[in-house]
């Protein structure tokens, strides 16, 4: 079990005379090898929650485990978690500031005072990882298209070794090619790798095609945590806590309310279609 937290609650300015209680009371268990989609409108905690899972914001209350250790135990290597707990923050390509591309994958393993040859190791396996080969290397990342400068950015974190790997709207401020280029990366980690993978992501789709598990924060609480269909299931109340599901899941409800007999626990364009396809040959 990776990642386990027990009655986690954070609250800003606890001294002061307006506190804001960002998490309460969240027990949450990420196993090995999920992929999590994670959602919740502006302010319902959720990038609170992710900078908890490797130590960058401590509880104010509640324990998280990792491996079944206590994080803040004595004599816990916090430095360590974050090797293995990787968090990839929005825009991460703001944070590329090497002359070229393989000096800033190598910044993070260099810093854990590796030997050289098994720092420019990793860097090359991170960038494989993500696709890109060694025609890169030694491009400046500015030279980049803004969907490769996220896959640099990303194998900065890869080459931690990481075993969670924790993205936060990832594809945010890409075109429809870049969106697609890094998801599928993503996945493929998933897939290939074994890499468990938490996404932070406020396009229902993507969720509905790439996640197996939806996590919903809502004023700080977990609201919703099952499959994607179970979720989106709750579609009316999704749209109580300013969310929404698939617009599949509203154009087959729409069919099935005006007599087209069609399943309304549809969440993907592809299931949809398949299932119009089937009802239109069988009629």
């Amino acid at each position: 079990m990776p990642i386990t937290l027990k009655h986690v609650n954070y609250v800003y300015g606890q001294d002061t005379t307006t506190p804001v209680h960002a998490l309460e009371d969240v027990n949450l268990e990420i196993r090995d090898g999920e992929f999590i989609g994670l959602m919740g409108h502006t302010g319902s905690g959720k990038s609170t929650l992710i900078q908890h899972l490797n130590g960058l914001i401590r509880p104010t209350s509640g324990e998280i485990l990792y491996n079944g250790e206590n994080i803040y135990g004595e004599g816990y290597s916090l430095k360590e978690l974050r090797s293995k707990v990787g968090l990839v923050f929005q825009y991460p390509e703001h944070q590329l500031f090497e002359t070229d591309v393989f000096s800033d994958v190598c910044f993070g393993p260099k810093n854990l005072k590796l030997p050289k040859e098994e720092v420019e190791k990793r860097a090359a396996e991170a960038l494989e990882m993500v696709g890109l080969d060694e025609s890169y290397y030694k491009l400046s990342p500015f030279e980049l298209s803004g969907g490769q400068k996220r896959r640099v950015a990303i194998a900065g974190v890869l080459a931690m070794q990481p075993q969670v790997l924790i993205l936060d709207e990832p594809t945010a401020g890409l075109d429809p090619v870049g969106r697609d280029e890094i998801l599928g990366q993503v996945r493929r980690l998933h897939e290939e790798k074994g890499f468990t993978i938490i996404l932070v992501s406020h396009s229902m789709e993507d969720l509905a095609v790439y996640a197996r598990r939806l996590i919903v924060m809502s004023k700080g609480r977990v609201k919703f945590d099952g499959s994607p269909r179970e979720v989106f299931a709750h579609f009316r109340e999704l749209e109580e806590i300013g969310l929404a599901a698939p617009q599949v899941t509203y154009i087959v409800h729409a069919l099935r309310e005006a007599g087209f007999p069609i399943e309304t626990d549809l969440i993907t364009v592809r299931e949809a279609k398949e299932a119009i396809l089937k009802i239109l040959k069988d009629v």
